[in-house]
C-alpha cells in the first residue's frame, strides 16, 4: 500500500482528469502525476478499464481527479491560490492557464479549460494591500480591482502614489 496523505483535495472532472493532472504537473514545480487508476467495472459515466481516478500533486498539494461524469461543475467557490515571485512567473502561469483554453477573470483570477479557478497572486500584491500605510494599501487595492492579470509595476506605482 502506498503512503497516502490524510487529506487530499478531490476534484470532479467529466472525463479528462488525467489530461488536467498532466497539464498541472508540467506547468508547476513540485507537481507530478503519481498514479492512474482504472475502473474495475462499468460505472455511470464510463466503462471497465476507463481512467476513474488520478492521483497527483500541484505545488506539493496532494490532489485526486475523479472522472465522475457531467453531473457536477467547478465554481469559483474553490480555487488554487499560487503566490508568484515576479512578473515573469506571474505571466508564465497566467498565460499557460488562459492560453490553453482557459479564461481571464478579475483581480488575478482565471479559469483553466476544465473550469478550475486559479488565483495567480504576486507576493508584491499581497504585501502592497497589507501595507501598514492604509492609504498606500488602498491605492494598491484600487489598482488591483481594475486588473485581470496582475501587473506588479502598476501595483507598486499605485502603492507609492
Amino acid at each position: 500500500m502506498t503512503n497516502r496523505a490524510k487529506n487530499t483535495i478531490c476534484l470532479w472532472f467529466d472525463r479528462d482528469a488525467e489530461e488536467a493532472a498532466r497539464f498541472y504537473a508540467a506547468l508547476f514545480p513540485d507537481s507530478a502525476v503519481t498514479a492512474v487508476h482504472r475502473a474495475p467495472g462499468d460505472f455511470p459515466s464510463g466503462a471497465s478499464g476507463d481512467v476513474l481516478v488520478v492521483e497527483f500533486t500541484v505545488l506539493g498539494v496532494p490532489c485526486m481527479g475523479l472522472n465522475g461524469g457531467p453531473a457536477f461543475r467547478h465554481s469559483e467557490a474553490f480555487s488554487f491560490q499560487v503566490a508568484t515571485v515576479d512578473q515573469a512567473e506571474t505571466d508564465r502561469y497566467w498565460n499557460a492557464i488562459v492560453g490553453n483554453g482557459g479564461q481571464e477573470s478579475a483581480c488575478g483570477w482565471c479559469k483553466d479549460r476544465w473550469g478550475i479557478s486559479w488565483q495567480i497572486t504576486p507576493m508584491a500584491l499581497t504585501e502592497a494591500i497589507n501595507d501598514p500605510d492604509r492609504a498606500a494599501a488602498k491605492r494598491a487595492f484600487d489598482a488591483m480591482m481594475t486588473m485581470s492579470r496582475i501587473d506588479i509595476a502598476a501595483i507598486e506605482a499605485a502603492r507609492r502614489g
